[in-house]
């Protein structure tokens, strides 16, 4: 038992899965896509990825991004991270709300209802998207963010996942990735383009989805009564 004690490799020694692979795989592309690398950072790294066979090979290619510090970024998480796109064919084709500012600007704020698919368009103009009070009816949630000449600033609640898959030209395009530790927690995927503008999405400090919150509350509130009903 000693010599295996002594023997077992450290996790860093051990060979690399395809999923850790793509796990630092999904890293670089958001820090490409929030501009912490260049493309060709981005390609020389994924390349590398691919080439490397143990663990700690893999760490070397994030351990200058802020992704790596997190408690939860590590391998062999027990959360898993959000998945970097939506499921295929959970978002229709068709947006269910339209937000546009041309030489203007849009506010989309308060207590609303969001749809799976929002398009978001600033053309020499400003576009809020604020959902930290939304009410979720699906986990999926596609905001499409066209800046041209303009912004899209998005704000979401802290505990949902956010997921950026856009980019720029000559623009800005940055998503602060974020990852729930509620399983339930709705996902907001940030895509589309920042042509001469910008696009911004991160969470708003203090607000929650509350229908997470009330969704526990009631089913201790049902075992409650399950209990006194004996």
């Amino acid at each position: 038992m000693d010599l295996q004690k002594q023997t077992a490799p450290a996790v860093s020694e051990l060979r690399a899965s395809d999923a850790e692979r793509d796990r630092i795989a999904d890293i670089l592309h958001d820090a490409l896509a929030e501009g912490r690398l260049t493309a060709e950072e981005h390609a020389e790294r994924v390349e590398g990825v691919l080439r490397a066979k143990t663990v700690g090979e893999l760490e070397v290619f994030i351990r200058d991004l802020p992704a790596a510090h997190r408690q939860d970024s590590g391998p062999g998480l027990a959360h898993a991270p959000a998945p970097r796109r939506p499921t295929a064919g959970a978002i229709p084709i068709d947006p269910d709300d339209n937000v546009v500012a041309v030489f203007s600007s849009a506010v989309r704020k308060g207590r609303w209802r969001a749809g799976r698919r929002i398009h978001a368009y600033a053309i020499f103009g400003s576009v809020e998207i604020d959902l930290s009070e939304a009410l979720f009816d699906h986990q999926q949630v596609v905001v499409k963010s066209f800046a041209i000449f303009g912004s899209v600033e998005i704000r979401v609640p802290e505990n949902v996942s956010l997921r950026g898959m856009g980019g720029g030209v000559l623009g800005s395009f940055e998503v602060a990735t974020l990852d729930s530790g509620e399983p339930e927690a709705p996902i907001v995927y940030v895509d589309g383009w920042a042509v001469l503008g910008s696009v911004e999405a991160r969470p708003k400090r203090g607000k929650v989805v509350a229908d997470i919150l009330d969704r526990v509350q009631r089913k201790v509130d049902r075992s409650l009564r399950k209990h006194l009903g004996h």
